[in-house]
């Protein structure tokens, strides 16, 4: 079966791969800090890990499941896109995926951060504290313990992996193949995809909104999963509707 594997899928699995071996094997966590995506204000962040954090994953069984998703879901996507239109589609699901993210840490972080500058606290004064790996313990009785950790955790905030990316191939393959029938490991009954993946995207949505973890580490990021999927159908739904297409499902 996996000789059915198209090309650009094939090609995608592999770069993950090199790049997971690259992260378990070069020393002192540097290829990880080099191209996980960081908080665009840490020192830390560099332009390319927009691109280059949709190939990272953070252990084995992260980049497992993210692969073979992808080879289930993708082979399928890229069949009737064509490899370069696939590769365009992957790649906008994962920036997409990446911007959702940004978006809401950045509207989490700047709260935070206004509540130390209303308090008379420089903003330039937070953000080099923040780079030097430290904290003013003041900012605890400012903003609270609690928002205090989420201030920091966000500003040191790194994400990595493709499934922001292959969210949107699934709400692709939901669209192209709706009839198809699918399975969890742990849910042997077959769920036709018009109802299986938005039942996922709504999993995804409830632990954006609550916090609790269904089926995957609870630091998962639902959000950037969210964003992905609202990528893909949003690609999916202009190009139905345009004329520009080429090759037009229906």
């Amino acid at each position: 079966m996996m000789n059915n594997i198209t090309d650009t899928v094939k090609h995608l699995i592999i770069i993950n791969v090199i790049m997971f071996i690259g992260t378990m094997t070069i020393s002192n966590g540097i290829f990880y800090d080099w191209f996980a995506l960081h908080f665009p204000q840490n020192a830390a962040f560099q332009p390319w890990q927009i691109i280059t954090h949709m190939f990272m994953h953070g252990g084995f069984m992260h980049v497992l499941f993210n692969m073979f998703a992808l080879w289930m879901f993708g082979t399928a996507v890229e069949q009737r896109f064509g490899a370069k239109k696939f590769l365009f589609f992957y790649m906008s699901s994962g920036l997409g995926a990446a911007l959702c993210m940004i978006g809401y840490y950045y509207f989490s972080f700047y709260s935070g951060l206004n509540t130390l500058i209303e308090s008379g606290t420089d903003k330039t004064q937070i953000l080099e504290t923040l780079n030097s790996g430290m904290y003013n313990t003041a900012w605890q009785q400012i903003m609270g313990a609690a928002d205090m950790q989420h201030f920091i955790s966000i500003f040191n905030s790194t994400m990595v992996g493709a499934s922001g990316a292959i969210m949107g191939v699934l709400v692709a393959f939901g669209m192209l193949y709706p009839e198809s029938k699918l399975m969890l490991i742990f849910l042997p009954v077959p769920i036709k995809a018009k109802y299986f993946i938005p039942g996922i995207i709504a999993l995804d949505l409830i632990s954006a909104v609550t916090g609790q973890s269904f089926f995957s580490p609870s630091n998962t990021a639902y959000v950037a999963h969210l964003g992905g999927a609202l990528t893909g159908f949003l690609i999916m739904w202009y190009w139905k509707k345009t004329q520009f297409n080429k090759n037009r499902w229906d």
